[in-house]
């Protein structure tokens, strides 16, 4: 199996399958690619937002300390071997072939979603290389998520809480919590990120208590003022941290993630407070809060439901120069609610469709922005950076491209210079 054959057949699955009930369906995957979860250890990653950065930090202080850690995330960002990574580096071309097709010969008879193939190859290149943990991040919810078929992790962690993909998790913060809580295990410890509400507290704490996990809520963090050049500096339990990254909400991400990191050492893995600092102070992924480029100032950013964006207007208000989004958003998403938080801190927004199958039309996300503030529908991604980047110059201004993940996934694979 060559490369692109190994990507028709993971493209041969729908995104998501058929809809599911309990994780029947993952464990029968398990079990014909020979039960690969029942040889690895892990730490288990959910919740709405913060996953991917809390992936990132965790990793880095377990490869910095020695340790051979597998990373998996969702989705991907710019391509598909993104996801499935090794001390940071990607499957490499022939393994994932080789993986793919012996997956193939198993399953093929059945009907999975691409998630689920992901999963399962990943899970089948990290016993290869005989990783020593896997940190791994859950895909949509937890409790009936496929990436819950592992045992017991060493510790999961739980990021913050809101609403998204509420026609499949609920309609209401406590709903998702419950499936976000999913992750939980007997015997294992769960990590709650602060700045989760008192509900979601109740609700992931007497799950824990159910199943008889160490329960570690993290404690609020003493916050340095955010900027837009810099990174988040933060006092956690009497220690100073700074991230890379940018935005108040990695001082969250990042304090929970030193707790699962000292967790993971009272638990034998040998990671100094030192490295602990080191990871939070390098760590830096694409499609967040990115600073891509200057003069202009381009910012890339993922976020696509309500708190996300919360977290990129948050970082606008303190950039005291005109801002000029670039937006596009999916129709799964509360787009109308999006368009206007960006909107209320822009200039002037050029809109776009056209990334993926379900972006909402240009014209539409137009005529909501301009509720708020000039708006224009821009026919492709690269006309609506132009644009922006041009009045950017003229008026010493920002450009800002954001709604969705995809979106931001499209202007780094073929609009970063």
């Amino acid at each position: 199996m060559n490369y692109n054959e190994a990507m028709s057949f993971v493209n041969s699955y729908s995104k998501s399958g058929k809809a599911v009930t309990d994780l029947s369906r993952a464990k029968e995957l398990m079990k014909r690619v020979g039960n690969p979860e029942k040889q690895l250890k892990f730490v288990h990653v959910a919740g709405t937002n913060g996953k991917g950065s809390t992936v990132e930090y965790i990793s880095n202080a377990l490869i910095y300390s020695g340790y051979k850690t597998g990373q998996f995330t969702s989705p991907y960002i710019t391509h598909y071997a993104d996801r499935i990574r090794i001390n940071g580096e990607e499957i490499d071309e022939e393994s994932l072939c080789e993986i793919a097709e012996k997956v193939k010969n198993s399953v093929a008879d059945a009907e999975y979603s691409q998630f689920e193939i992901t999963m399962a190859i990943a899970l089948l290149w990290y016993v290869r290389e005989k990783c020593d943990i896997v940190v791994l991040e859950a895909g949509i919810g937890g409790l009936l998520d496929c990436t819950n078929v592992i045992p017991p992790p060493l510790v999961a962690v739980i990021t913050s809480i809101s609403l998204d993909h509420t026609a499949i998790l609920g309609d209401t913060v406590e709903k998702i919590a419950r499936q976000k809580a999913g992750i939980i295990k007997k015997g294992s410890a769960v990590v709650l990120a602060d700045g989760n509400t008192p509900n979601v507290i109740r609700i992931v704490e007497s799950t824990a208590k159910k199943y008889d996990a160490e329960f570690i809520l993290t404690e609020r963090c003493s916050c340095g003022q955010p900027t837009v050049t810099d990174g988040m500096s933060f006092t956690y339990k009497g220690d100073f941290f700074k991230t890379q990254m940018l935005g108040r909400a990695q001082a969250l991400n990042a304090s929970a993630s030193v707790e699962v990191c000292r967790c993971l050492r009272r638990k034998g893995f040998d990671i100094s407070e030192e490295t602990i600092k080191r990871a939070v102070s390098s760590t830096q992924i694409k499609a967040r809060l990115q600073l891509v480029s200057h003069e202009p100032d381009i910012l890339v950013d993922g976020g696509h439901n309500p708190d996300g964006i919360r977290n990129l207007t948050q970082l606008l208000f303190q950039w005291h120069c005109p801002v000029y989004a670039v937006v596009g958003m999916v129709d799964s998403k509360d787009y109308e609610e999006g368009v206007a938080m960006i909107s209320r801190h822009s200039r002037k927004i050029f809109t776009v469709d056209g990334f993926v199958s379900n972006s909402v039309p240009a014209e539409k996300l137009a005529e909501i922005a301009e509720r708020y503030t000039s708006a224009e529908a821009c026919i492709s991604l690269e006309e609506a950076v132009v644009k922006a980047k041009s009045l950017a110059l003229e008026n010493d201004g920002v450009v800002v491209v954001c709604g969705s993940l995809y979106l931001a996934s499209e202007y780094l694979n073929n609009c970063e210079n």
